[in-house]
This record gives structure tokens, sequence and C-alpha cells, in this order.
């Protein structure tokens, strides 16, 4: 029988191309997508993959707050990031909220198919660089500064600065976030403080151009 995997992904060529690499596997087939989170959690209320692959820069709830739900929701089934932006930027990050691996996109052509029949058989997927990194963390001999100011946000910081950079504000932040207006705004002031910005027009700004920036 094969592994039923489901893909979630904004980019309709990337799509394509994942389920090509995966479906000329005799093992493997994708049979769930979605483009959105949100789209994708509906869908896991009524069908459940053996595994999930997912973009981190989705519309609307990311990649991450996707991981987070399927983690509380659905503990075993397993999760694997890819994504465009480098793992030293956000595949720490990936790991922490559940996601068993992470892969650059570029990469994904000669290592998808290693990385999801190492997380289906009960392992962790990690490239060699991350391996490194974490290692020299745990040795207690990292001593590189944070790759970006935005290392020092919490999960779920990180996740509102994002909202923000796509243009939602605090009401519609709570709304996605499930959670009040009272506390996103509180969010907001934290941000301003870790960010070193004096009101909400610079955060909102910072936000947007990171969001261009990365195309979050």
């Amino acid at each position: 029988m094969k592994a039923r995997i489901m893909v979630v992904d904004d980019h309709a060529i990337v799509l394509h191309g994942l389920k090509e690499l995966i479906n000329n596997e005799a093992d493997l087939e994708v049979a769930l997508e979605a483009e959105t989170a949100e789209q994708a959690l509906e869908i896991l209320e009524h069908d459940r993959p053996d595994l999930l692959v997912t973009d981190i820069s989705l519309p609307g709830l990311s990649g991450l707050e996707l991981i987070k739900k399927v983690v509380a929701n659905y503990p075993d089934m397993p999760t694997l990031v890819l994504s465009m932006h480098d793992e030293l930027v956000h595949g720490e990050r990936a790991f922490r909220v559940g996601a068993k691996g992470y892969l650059v996109k570029q990469e994904a052509t000669e290592k998808v198919i290693t990385a999801i029949r190492k997380i289906l058989s009960g392992d962790v997927y990690l490239s060699e660089r991350m391996q490194s990194v974490l290692l020299q963390k745990v040795r207690g001999k990292a001593n590189t500064q944070p790759m970006s100011v935005l290392s020092n946000l919490t999960d779920r910081e990180y996740e509102i600065f994002r909202l923000i950079g796509l243009g939602l504000g605090a009401s519609e932040i709570a709304g996605k976030l499930n959670r009040s207006v009272k506390t996103i705004e509180a969010h907001r002031a934290n941000l301003k403080q870790k960010l070193g910005l004096r009101n909400a027009h610079e955060l909102n700004r910072f936000a947007a151009n990171w969001a261009d920036r990365e195309r979050v």
C-alpha cells in the first residue's frame, strides 16, 4: 500500500513538480493537496494522510501555525517543511513547533524523497549543516550572532509580525489566531520594543518591507 502524502503550497508550479516527483515513486502518492493552511485544516477534518509536507510562507496562517495545529490535533501525523527560506533562519523554529524535517526548496529534487521516507520510518530529517549547528548549540559552542533581529521573537510574535507584514490589522489577526484584540495589541507593543521601533507606523512599515523582501 502506498503512503499517502498531503502537500500544502500556494505556488502551482512547485505543487505540480512535487506531485510528479512523489508520484513517480512506487510506494508514495500525493493523495491530498491544499493552497492554504486553512484549507488544509478543513481537509484534515475528513481525511488523514500519512505525512504532511508544507511550505512556511502561505497566505493567511503560516506553515508554522499549521504545524502547531496538526501536532495538537493529530499528534501521530508527521510534518515536513519544504521552504525557500534558509534552514538556519527558520529551521530551528520549525522543529520547535513540531516539524520532523526541514528541506530548502532548492534541494528538494535531490532530497525530498529521502526526507519523506526517513520521516515515515519514524526518524527526523536534518541536513548535515543543520545537524552541525544544533550540535554546536547543544554543546554551548554556538558563538554566531542571530541571523536577523527576528530570531529573538517568540513563535507567536513572529506569526503576528508576519501577518502585520501582510497588511492585516489587529482585529483581523485576532480572528485568525483566535486571540483577543487586546492580546494582539500587547504583542504589537512587545514587537515595537524588541525591534527598536517607536510607533505603530514604523512597525507596519518595517513588517511590510520585510514581507515584501521575504515574499511571505
